[in-house]
Formats: structure tokens, sequence, C-alpha cells
């Protein structure tokens, strides 16, 4: 079976600021069609890998071809298959949002039209409101309109949401799969979980610069050896080594009555099981999935939510 065609390979690239590697060795591989996620830390280097796989910074070392074209030197070409929308986003201030649209929309042969578009992204209350005058979620809608206005085939998504009411944040989601539906590939950065968790097929985890995971989200949750978690609070002593003795147990988490229970298998079934031949009764009782952070907990000893400082 052949190997689907791919929409970005990035090889060995390679980014420092004076003192600090921001980018290290960094390779993907990314399938046309794919919505891929890049997830990690603020300070992780999401931003600098993008920004280096658009074209927009130069890599110390490594190469990035996106649909075949280099984007270094072929960045005339790649302007019209390349769609790219960036946490900072730097537009005239004096013009609507519909005129943004529309002069963006020139700048391609077969743009979107501007009022569906605008209205795909929720913005058509705020099509007359000029840029300077818009909050910081409009402001970030009307960077993805404009990312999308020239009906790209690869589409760079940095964090998406930010700054959205959840109202806004499903609409956006559902924007996405519908372009992976189109068949557009999707690069989509970001540090929240539950959004990589829906929407992406495969994701990378980055640390400090590099690729610590690269799998399907269940895939990295897995790797990372547990698969569930249940908590509970018990009414009185649970015996020493009693938890980790269960089959299935990866890690147990004591603090004071309140136990976390992680692992694989029927984990719920072997914890009851196990806690009622001891005699311990317990309350609130909950079996749970475990989640990305996890597995980053697991792979870095850090939670993915927690934020640094920005780089």
């Amino acid at each position: 079976m052949s190997e689907p065609p791919l929409a970005v390979e990035a090889d060995g690239l390679h980014k420092r600021y004076a003192a600090k590697v921001a980018v290290d060795d960094v390779s993907l591989s990314i399938a046309v069609g794919e919505i891929f996620g890049i997830l990690g830390r603020n300070g992780a280097g999401k931003t600098t890998t993008v920004e280096l796989i658009a074209g927009l910074r130069k890599p110390d070392r490594g190469t990035v071809r996106v649909l075949g074209l280099d984007v270094r030197r072929d960045r005339a070409r790649l302007r019209q298959v390349l769609g790219v929308q960036l946490q900072s986003s730097h537009l005239h201030a004096a013009l609507t949002v519909a005129e943004l649209v529309l002069m963006y929309g020139t700048f391609y042969p077969d743009p979107l039209d501007a009022d569906e578009l605008i209205e795909s992204v929720g913005l058509t209350e705020s099509r007359r409101i000029r840029f300077e005058r818009l909050s910081g979620g409009q402001q970030q809608r009307l960077s993805i309109a404009l990312a999308l206005v020239g009906r790209p085939r690869v589409v760079i998504l940095d964090e998406l949401t930010t700054g959205l009411d959840p109202e806004a944040r499903r609409q956006m989601w559902t924007t996405v799969e519908t372009l992976r539906d189109s068949g557009v590939t999707v690069l989509l950065v970001s540090h929240a979980m539950e959004e990589v968790e829906r929407l992406c097929d495969r994701v990378a985890l980055l640390d400090a610069g590099r690729v610590v995971a690269l799998d399907s989200p269940a895939g990295i949750v897995g790797r990372a050896g547990f698969a569930q978690r249940v908590t509970f609070r018990a009414s009185e002593p649970v015996p020493d080594g009693l938890l980790e003795r269960i089959d299935g147990v990866e890690r147990v988490r004591a603090d004071g009555d309140s136990f976390v229970v992680e692992g694989s298998g029927d984990l719920l079934q072997a914890v009851s099981v196990g806690l009622v031949r001891a005699g311990v009764v317990v309350t609130g009782t909950r079996s749970e999935q475990a989640t990305l952070d996890d597995a980053f907990v697991a792979l870095t000893g850090r939670h993915l939510e927690k934020e640094e400082s920005t780089s």
C-alpha cells in the first residue's frame, strides 16, 4: 500500500535565539487532509516551529516543504496554498472587518465569499467595526477568516480559540472539522488538551523545543503507560501497598482520605473488588480516561496547562 501524500515535510529544524534553543531538531511529516496538533506549554517552541514551517523565520538548519514547495525559495507559490493565523495580528487599525476580508481576498484568484466567511467565524454583527475597536476574541476570529479567505490547501492555526467564549470555541471547532472534510490539511497549535483531543488525528508533544512524543491522542496516552484513572475517598485507612498490588495499577497518589489510581484494563472493577475484599468503605468513586496532560506529566514531569512565560 502506498504512503499517503504529504502536505508538510519538516526535517531536522533547529532555531536558536542567543543562548536559548527554541526548536531543537524537530522533524514532522503531515499527511494531506490531516488535522495535526502541536501541543505544549507556553515557551515549548510551538510558535517558532510553525513560523519555520510557514517560511516566516529562517531555520539555523533543517528544511521544510509544504505540498512539495520549498518554503524559502517558493514563497510566491506558497502564499497561494498556505493560510496562516498566528497569535499576534498586526492589521490596518482603521479598516473594518468587511474591508479587511475583501482586501485580503484580492490577493487570491478564487477567494471565498466575504459575507459567508464573515458569518462562518461569527463576525456578521461586527462586519462594519474597525479593527482597532474589536475585542481580542473578535480580532482572533478575524485573523482566522483572513487565513481561510484564499481557499488554502494547508492552514496553520496558532492557539485557535484563545480569547473565545465557549460558544465561539465550539463554532471554531466545527469550522476546523469542515476544513478537514473538504481535504484541507490543518496544523493546529495549542496548549488546550480538550481541543487537541477532539480535533486532531495525530499530535506532537513539544517540550523545551523537542518532540517528546508523536502519535494519535489516544496513542500518546497509551504509550505513557496508563489509560484510565479512578478517584475515590476512603472512610478509613487504606492498608499500605493494597492499591499498588492490584492488577493494572500503575500509579497511586494519596492526599489525606482522597486517592487517585492510574492504570489500564478494567481498572474501576479491579480497584473496587480489591477495596471490598480488604473491607475498605469508599465514597465518591469516579472513573475517567487519562488525558494528554497525564501523558505529558508522565513524559516530562510537568503539567501542560500550568503556564510558563511565552517565547
